[in-house]
């Protein structure tokens, strides 16, 4: 359903202050169903003049602004209700937050105060996140001035309230939160209904008051001021006096693989070589599931001191512990932190340690906190911003800031920098859409902090400026004149020039998910393609989907299915109407050339890549290195993201450095060894699809051309086409159903199979004390000893496999589900009477255990005679078959919650998990892993596209140096925020690459011709010594045609000109194989004539003492005597045999064909014999 409503159905209420008891209904919204779409009356744009004005809009019918509503700051576990949480819309921001998270933000209220660009940015974020409700704040009206720096406002909207002109869009993004506003003027009073106030355009004098008021309230309300003042901008955060963060990073707890304890003080823990230990000094860590030592597994943290990669030392005495045996693992303590913020009036006068972003400009924050301060006296003094381009109003504001900055003293700044300053007062009063962005973003995860206590605050101030983003050529006072336009604001900044080439750009946007739906966003606001000559392309090959509406906010519940480049141009011209947008769904690739052709690629201005994975990412960056685009790069991460700019000629390309890949666990790992929940679930996924996808989609491709699968199965003739074919006869022969009691059983058979049958063999053909080929255990650390289940039915996971097993079994042969399976003990009693036969270990089955091993094993002689068995038992299965069967192939979809397809995966991974002992994992945790769900948030993406479009007005400007653009990476988490000049391309001279990397080791270089001799591996040669070896050969001539030489006559030869050495001996005899009273050599060839039949040739052998157990033509095996079927070809001439078994084609000039044979002695050692030649007529 979608979105999930919390109470009520949601209303527009009007009333005269937010205790208003008698609110006037303006219009019910109605809703037919969870997924329909809000509409809200345009009667509350009008009447968005009135004085006094609160209106709601949302699920919960009561105001959230009564007291009733008042919740503290951190939530106690259980305080919400687990259901509320979607998990199919959720997913990817659950697999950041966590359910605990989740729950706490469900029950947050927060302020927003300033709904100028940067409030409805933060509002955004927040409504996406789904907190519980949003109050919107602002006693101003919507200006045509603030059209280029808000999303959520149109023409239409111009002398509105600010706060009503929002609700609409905002409440579009989120039914399930409920969003109010206040167009009065604020009391502190009214902030103890929230959480979390955010201020974004408030007097420095009126933070103070709501500072304290909420610094000193209990429970303490966290307090975030920020503002963006063109190229710059601030945040302050106040969490309260005492402030517990519960998870300072939001990383999983690093854990290691025990592989020794030593008795002592202090004790040395050593790790497999498995992985790095992440662990530091200080960490604290508990032990668990350790054999020997079991001291140790009582929970208790014990602190880690010289922390190295593989072991660490212990800070307890273990010296009268019992003695290490085996096993164990150590897993990190997340321990909580408490933080003390310091309140505004305090930390104004000692701000501490400023957050930096850049560290070439680490003397700038302090700057900054006295420019901003600066700012907030000269409108109070003067009762307006700076205005753009007013040399006289940029010296005051540089004036009062040198005033400030003297009044501290000591800590005064030494360079006030009159230039920045003068920049700073040019742009003061514009609020920029990339500026908005980044910090919408930064303030959006802030909030979710203060209201779970997960991430790291900011602590406390942290400024930021963007100045390179300045065109580089200087402006004139007149450039800055606003033209009433609605970029007007953008002109303050940048003047009228660059906002004229933003307009005329032509760009290439490739993706429309949500790093593509905020770029929409950004360039829209910012006019970019937006004039006569300008063009915006988008592509995107995907549809929208239900997962998609938590951070992709274009989109909406009622657009699910429908593309997203088509939808997500549509809402972007909704914001913009000038844009020039062209959408397109094709995925951008080579087999797309046709499309986006060399005049494509040759028009473009530059190129903003919105991907998620690297290989498309390669083949743009390749494109935009060929036509010498700029390339825009950016992606995300759960609260990570980063940023690359790829300008042509001043930086490298995307594809110059690239990350190691991942580690890949080794297959006998998976299959049969694994030592955590991954490793489980890896194997879940490749079952599932092994099972549902792959093997009724070779049936079907069996089912379809009986004729021309055979043919390629025994083309193929290898290891993969026999076990296809296995595995086509499993389902239409040997475990074929029919009716839905053959699915119960096949289901409950598998669980045998899978968790009882396959570890008794496991553990028969390795036991517990079993020892490798160098006598140490063969399971030590990681391996995990197995133990099989015993099933039950009284088990509730247990039957939830078996039950998705079979539903998922009967979807793909096409048999109704009953009712009756979702009734436990129904479905009990229908397990029960499955018969499950007995199973006994076999002797010699091979098991991998080369972690070097990637696939199934090469294909040998037997295949062909297999692959020929299998193909003829497949033939009489499908003459049992109804006309026109075929299987339903079922690919797996993890955003599905109905489908039973994590249940089944989940079941797989957590019984094999059982039998490993290994923790098992709910089905969302199950879902991130086998899903390969990657987290996503809004924040970290909205920041991210902030930072490119900063990066943008650079690039459209077109005549910055390399040292003005910059590559990010940030973690809001944290929070930590790297900005570095890109690498410069790397310039090739000659004598070319291999001098380079020579002169990088301090090797001796080369030159071009040696270089060419290496590189071009020519074979050095010369007259004098070709003259010589043919004269040699010749002398030898002499004797071979005479014909009467004995070996020792003749000569082999090595000479060497340049010493000279000459070196002549006999040549080296040919080996001689002797047998009975026989010998022969590799000289000689047996013949056998007159056209024999495969019995008279073992016939003939036997004469010879040998038995003949293998017959060969080619690569394809004649005879095995281990086949019974291959004694019916006994009689059979071996010619015909050649002809039929390995389709040979004998030319009409041919009149003997060769076979190779293996035969033995009668004591049953192999005889190597020449090859045999048989004539035929």
């Amino acid at each position: 359903m979608l979105p999930r409503k919390r109470a009520g159905e949601g209303e527009v209420v009007e009333g005269e202050s937010e205790n208003n008891k008698n609110s006037n209904n303006i219009k019910d919204v109605s809703v037919t169903s969870s997924i329909k779409k809000h509409r809200i009356c345009a009667t509350a744009a009008t009447d968005s003049k009135a004085n006094n004005s609160t209106v709601t809009i949302g699920n919960n019918s009561s105001n959230h602004n009564s007291s009733s509503v008042v919740e503290p700051s951190i939530m106690a576990p259980g305080d919400a209700n687990l259901n509320d949480i979607d998990e199919d819309l959720h997913s990817r921001q659950l697999a950041v937050y966590g359910r605990e998270t989740m729950r706490r933000l469900f029950a947050s209220n927060i302020l927003i105060s300033g709904m100028q660009g940067l409030g409805a940015e933060i509002a955004k974020n927040l409504i996406l996140a789904g907190v519980k409700s949003v109050t919107l704040h602002d006693e101003g009206v919507v200006e045509l001035w603030d059209l280029s720096g808000n999303f959520v406002f149109s023409d239409n909207d111009v002398g509105k309230n600010r706060a009503l002109a929002s609700v609409q869009k905002l409440q579009e993004l989120n039914n399930a939160v409920v969003i109010s506003t206040l167009t009065t003027k604020l009391t502190k009073e009214q902030l103890s209904d929230f959480q979390a106030v955010v201020f974004t355009d408030i007097s420095l004098e009126k933070a103070l008051e709501f500072n304290d008021y909420c610094h000193n309230h209990q429970p303490p309300i966290s307090f975030i001021k920020t503002e963006v003042r063109g190229l710059f901008g601030s945040v302050f955060c106040d969490f309260g006096p005492e402030f517990t963060v519960f998870d300072v990073d939001g990383e999983e707890p690093h854990t290691g693989i025990i592989a020794s304890i030593s008795n002592d003080n202090p004790a040395l823990v050593s790790c497999v070589d498995d992985e790095r230990l992440e662990f530091q000094d200080g960490d604290l860590v508990v032990f668990s599931e350790v054999q020997g030592m079991t001291e140790l597994n009582d929970g208790k943290p014990q602190k880690i001191k010289s922390a190295r990669p593989y072991s660490f030392t212990l800070d307890q005495d273990t010296t009268n512990f019992g003695m290490y045996v085996k096993g164990g693992i150590v897993t990190q303590v997340k321990q909580p932190k408490v933080l003390n913020f310091k309140p505004l009036r305090e930390a104004l006068k000692d701000p501490g340690d400023f957050l930096l972003s850049d560290f070439s400009k680490f003397d700038r924050p302090p700057l900054l906190h006295i420019a901003f301060q600066a700012l907030d006296k000269f409108i109070s003094e003067f009762g307006h911003f700076p205005v753009a381009g007013s040399e006289e109003d940029a010296q005051k504001l540089a004036s009062i800031a040198a005033y400030i900055n003297e009044c501290l003293g000591e800590g005064k700044v030494e360079d006030i920098n009159p230039k920045l300053l003068r920049h700073f007062a040019f742009g003061a009063r514009a609020v920029l859409n990339p500026m908005a962005a980044m910090f919408g973003g930064i303030v959006g995860q802030e909030v979710v902090k203060a209201c779970s206590g997960k991430f790291y605050p900011l602590f406390q101030f942290f400024y930021f400026d963007s100045v390179e983003s300045l065109p580089a050529e200087p402006l004139d006072p007149s450039d800055f004149k606003p033209l009433n336009s609605r970029y007007d604001a953008q002109i303050s900044v940048f003047g009228y020039k660059l906002q004229k080439k933003l307009e005329d750009a032509k760009v290439f946007i490739v993706g429309s998910g949500a790093l593509g739906c905020e770029f929409l966003k950004n360039v829209a606001l910012m006019g970019v393609s937006c004039g006569s000559q300008g063009k915006l392309t988008i592509t995107d090959d995907d549809v929208i989907e239900k997962s998609n509406l938590s951070r992709q906010f274009l989109f909406r519940d009622w657009n699910i299915g429908q593309a997203k480049s088509t939808v997500a141009a549509s809402a972007a011209a909704s914001i913009n109407s000038q844009l020039k947008i062209e959408a397109l769904q094709n995925r951008v690739g080579p087999e797309t050339e046709s499309v986006f052709n060399d005049a494509f690629w040759e028009n473009l201005t530059v190129v903003i890549n919105a991907l998620d994975n690297v290989n498309a990412r390669l083949y743009v960056d390749q494109r935009c290195l060929y036509f010498q685009k700029p390339l825009l790069e950016s992606g995300t991460l759960g609260a990570k993201c980063n940023t690359q700019m790829v300008i042509p000629h001043l930086t490298e390309n995307y594809g110059a450095s690239r990350d190691p890949p991942e580690k890949q666990a080794p297959m006998c790992t998976v299959h049969s060894f694994p030592h955590n929940i991954d490793h489980c679930l890896t194997w879940a996924r490749s079952e599932f699809e092994g099972l549902l996808e792959k093997t009724p989609a070779e049936v079907n491709a069996y089912l379809s051309n009986p004729v021309e699968y055979a043919t390629s199965m025994r083309n193929a003739a290898d290891a993969q086409a026999k076990d296809n074919l296995e595995r086509i006869l499993e389902c239409l022969d040997r475990e074929k159903c029919e009716t839905f009691q053959d699915c119960v059983t096949w289901a409950r058979l598998r669980f045998e199979d899978y968790f009882v049958n396959r570890v008794k063999q496991l553990i028969f053909t390795f036991p517990e004390d079993a020892a490798t080929s160098t006598g140490a255990p063969f399971w030590s650390a990681p391996k995990r000893f197995p133990h099989p289940l015993q099933f039950s039915a009284a088990d509730p996971s247990h039957l939830h496999f078996i039950m998705a097993a079979f539903i998922l079994r009967a979807e793909t042969f096409g048999i109704p589900v009953p009712d009756w399976v979702k009734n436990p003990k129904m479905l009990a009693e229908a397990v029960e009477k499955v018969i499950v036969p007995d199973f006994q270990p076999k002797e010699g089955v091979k098991i991998e255990t080369d972690e070097k091993a990637t696939g199934l094993s090469a294909a040998s002689v037997d295949d062909a005679a297999v692959i020929n068995e299998s193909l003829f038992k497949l033939e009489l299965c499908r003459n049992d078959l109804p006309s026109g069967f075929r299987m339903k192939p079922i690919q797996f979809e993890k955003d599905d919650d109905t489908n039973y397809h994590m249940d089944l995966i989940a079941g797989l991974a957590n019984m094999r998990a059982r039998n490993y002992s290994i923790p098992e994992v709910d089905k969302l945790k199950a879902k991130f892993i086998a899903g390969r769900i990657i987290p996503a948030i809004a924040t970290s993406t909205a920041m991210a596209t902030g930072l490119v479009c900063l990066e943008l007005y650079k690039v459209l400007d077109g005549a910055h140096k390399v040292e003005d653009y910059r590559n990010t990476f940030a973690n809001l988490a944290l929070p930590l925020f790297s900005m570095a000049e890109p690498v410069p391309p790397k310039i090739m001279k000659h004598p070319g690459l291999a001098n380079m990397r020579a002169r990088n080791y301090g090797i001796p270089e080369v030159d071009k011709l040696k270089a060419k001799f290496i590189a071009g591996r020519i074979i050095p040669a010369i007259a004098t010594s070709t003259a010589m070896a043919t004269g040699l050969v010749c002398l030898e001539l002499y004797k071979a045609l005479d014909g009467g030489h004995k070996l020792e006559d003749y000569r082999n030869t090595f000479a060497n000109l340049a010493l000279p050495l000459f070196s002549m001996a006999e040549p080296v005899p040919p080996k001689v194989i002797e047998h009975s009273d026989m010998s022969w050599t590799v000289w000689d060839r047996w013949i056998l004539r007159d056209d024999p039949t495969l019995r008279e040739l073992l016939q003939w052998l036997k004469d010879k003492r040998l038995n003949a157990y293998s017959i060969s033509y080619g690569s394809c095996l004649l005879y095995n005597s281990m086949f019974p079927r291959h004694r019916e070809r006994m009689d059979k001439k071996m010619v015909n045999l050649a002809q039929e078994v390995a389709k040979a084609e004998m030319p009409p000039n041919r009149r003997h064909l060769d076979v190779v044979v293996a035969c033995e002695d009668d004591e049953d050692n192999d005889i190597d014999i020449p090859q045999i030649s048989i004539y035929f007529s």
